[in-house]
């Protein structure tokens, strides 16, 4: 067991959104064993100080490890278990499993194509089980929440997926996602946006969802539309949940294309609404530019459209899809076309989109990074410690103790993760200790892979994962975790 750690003389933000306070946390194995002021000199029974690892945490923020509420990193905890480019932000715990997209349940046959926001051959986890023991032997830096995704259901249930799945194929589906909820996966996603779910009916999600709500589970979804019919997407996404009994999450909440900037003003009053019946929430990460597969749809001409990954021209990464277009004497949706498969960020909202829906009291923040990208969105190394510099300390749209509560307490709640995202005594010891003067990313849609400033210390189950400066991971220590009790 690693030596005791003394957080001494730090700003405690304890991730309920109540207000801070100067003092110390004590770490003791994986557990929190004592919060207050002065705790050198009142230390548990049997502990001296000479027994200590003692951190000076004067002017720094003592807090409950990030908790990325939104991630694609399934494939990655496994092939690069350092999850340097989280842990780096503070982040202790990512939720995987979005955007219908998971790799349990499904091992990919031959014939049948992977889904690629998660790599080319990482389905090889016919169960949860699968998933957890790749997991558990991988022993990555952080802690794993996994959801099960909707579009993995229908990839392991049906012969096609350009229509709504028979009664067999339902059956299937519901039968594997049980296997999975009673194996401890904290919900069910889905992706309706996308080709391969875009044919399933309401329905099908709520018949799963209801396996779901049984479990205590949770619902999070992409919604069918985040453009000209997000509104109608919204409704469907809270009756899908509301019938079913469950909690819904609305992902990367936006409003995409410029004919729909300022809807925002439109959707969070819907939020409001819903809330009022069902328990709801949102996730999101603090940029104008989304990612995703290359989508002709989704290239207007209008926007500028960032190429993170060809697989037929792997020269054109990292330029912009129009330079492309110029250079072959094409138009952008027919360069798109000769581009895929590929990537690329889009650049479809509006800043003060984003900053209402950042700012909104149910939103929790998400990095949605893409790890296997080639020239991947900068939210996947910097969206944590953006939330605070731009839209805290720049902008002062919320206070610090509600940003950390964003990234921390409301995110565990709002996904079923036990004993963290709160300072606790008995909780797990999954702390992060930043400088709020200087925190800040450095990623960039030119140089994404930058590391985050004024992240200090960044503890997983009690071991020192992470030091500001040192730009590498010191232990892996995460864990694949089980669903908390609603």
């Amino acid at each position: 067991m690693s030596r005791p750690v003394l957080l001494e003389h730090g700003l405690v933000i304890d991730g309920s959104g109540g207000p801070a306070w100067p003092g110390d946390v004590l770490l003791v194995g994986d557990r929190i064993a004592a919060l207050g002021e002065g705790l050198r000199t009142r230390l548990p029974a049997g502990m001296a100080p000479e027994d200590l690892e003692v951190v000076d945490c004067r002017g720094k923020v003592i807090a409950p490890g990030f908790i990325d509420a939104h991630t694609h990193d399934d494939a990655i905890v496994l092939r690069d278990p350092l999850c340097l480019p989280k842990v780096s932000q503070g982040i202790t715990t990512v939720v995987t499993g979005n955007c219908g997209i998971s790799l349990a349940p499904y091992r990919t046959p031959q014939s049948r194509p992977p889904l690629t926001l998660l790599g080319a051959d990482s389905f090889r986890h016919p169960t949860m089980a699968s998933y957890r023991a790749a997991v558990d032997a991988a022993q990555p830096a952080l802690n794993v929440a996994a959801l099960v995704g909707h579009t993995t259901l229908r990839f392991a249930a049906m012969a096609a997926l350009d229509r709504p799945a028979d009664a067999e194929e339902a059956a299937r589906m519901a039968a594997l996602l049980e296997g999975c909820m009673a194996d401890g996966a904290h919900g069910l996603s889905s992706g309706l946006f996308y080709e391969e779910a875009f044919q399933a009916p309401a329905e099908e999600v709520t018949a799963l969802a209801r396996i779901v709500a049984r479990h205590g589970g949770v619902y999070a979804t992409h919604l069918r539309s985040e453009m000209a019919t997000i509104l109608e997407a919204m409704h469907e996404a809270g009756d899908t949940a509301f019938s079913a009994g469950v909690p819904l999450v609305l992902s990367h909440h936006k409003c995409a294309g410029p004919a729909n900037w300022g809807r925002t003003k439109e959707t969070l009053p819907l939020v409001e609404a819903l809330a009022l019946r069902q328990p709801i929430a949102m996730d999101v990460y603090p940029y104008v530019a989304g990612s995703t597969v290359l989508r002709e749809d989704l290239v207007d001409g209008v926007i500028d459209v960032l190429l993170t990954w060809s697989d037929p021209h792997p020269e054109v990464t990292g330029r912009l899809l129009s330079d492309v277009a110029a250079e072959w004497g094409v138009d952008q949706q027919e360069a798109c076309r000769r581009l895929q498969p590929g990537g690329a960020c889009y650049f479809q909202m509006s800043e003060d989109d984003v900053e209402r829906v950042i700012a909104h009291p149910l939103t929790m923040i998400g990095s949605d990074g893409l790890p296997h990208d080639r020239h991947p969105h900068p939210r996947l190394w910097g969206a944590f410690p953006r939330v605070l510099a731009r839209y805290w300390r720049e902008r002062r749209l919320f206070t610090l103790e509600q940003a950390v509560h964003k990234m921390t307490g409301m995110t565990a709640r709002n996904l079923r993760i036990g004993e963290r995202g709160l300072l606790r005594v008995g909780l797990m010891a999954d702390v992060v200790v930043f400088d709020p003067e200087t925190v800040r990313d450095t990623a960039t849609y030119d140089r994404p892979h930058g590391v985050s400033e004024g992240i200090d210390h960044v503890f997983v189950n009690g071991h020192c994962a992470y030091r500001g400066g040192e730009a590498r991971v010191l232990a892996r220590a995460g864990r694949m975790l089980s669903r908390a009790a609603a």
